[in-house]
């Protein structure tokens, strides 16, 4: 059974946040809100745990499209290869907010997205999410939660997400109703930015 956490994204409670730090440290799995929808996710540096949402979603690890969830742009440099000015614009106007940037990688991802030439980073304006990352001290991977229903995709109602996932997953943060329209992807790795996906984020800023 998982714990079922309430925190307001107004105020994170630091305990409550540290309690869920601790969860992921220990490579445990957590279900938490972001501007968009509500992600799973865990410690990118968790090999076990990266393997459990692979097998949750069906896919295989080294083929996942994860997105890591930063705090800033501060760290990009950890894990994205050296980008251009005009590049690094278009970052800092739209982040933090509903948006995933697919950049370049470099060699210093770790061991389980060693052999992908680009990620996606997601710094999402959400004060929880953000907490988390601060805490841990590294990126979360994330993915949505996605709902079978044919009308939602996304489950929005966090008591109706913990009961569907409570078998599967260590910690399910309550941080109010999420949204329903996940974030807008831009492929940034090539010479031209490239609309992958159309989300929440308006494309109006580009």
């Amino acid at each position: 059974m998982a714990e079922f956490i309430r925190i307001y994204e107004e105020n994170p409670d630091p305990l409550k946040i540290s309690r869920v730090v601790e969860v992921l440290r220990k490579g445990g799995l957590v279900i938490y809100p972001t501007d968009t929808v509500y992600g799973l996710g865990c410690d990118i540096t968790k090999s076990r745990a990266l393997e459990k949402i692979a097998r949750i979603k069906g896919v295989k690890l080294q083929k996942a499209n994860w997105s890591f969830i930063c705090e800033d742009l501060s760290n990009l440099s950890d894990y994205v290869r050296q980008i251009d000015t005009s590049t690094f614009k278009i970052l800092k106007r739209a982040l933090p907010g509903p948006y995933t940037f697919i950049l370049p990688g470099n060699n210093n991802l770790p061991k389980d997205f060693k052999k992908k030439k680009t990620v996606g980073i997601r710094v999402p304006d959400n004060a929880i999410a953000k907490a988390l990352v601060h805490g841990l001290g590294n990126p979360i991977v994330s993915t949505s939660i996605r709902d079978e229903d044919d009308v939602l995709e996304y489950t929005t109602d966090p008591e109706l997400i913990y009961e569907k996932w409570d078998h599967l997953v260590d910690v399910v943060i309550d941080g109010g109703y999420g949204g329903n329209t996940a974030s807008t992807v831009i492929d940034l790795s090539t010479s031209e930015p490239l609309v992958i996906r159309e989300g929440k984020g308006s494309l109006d800023i580009f």
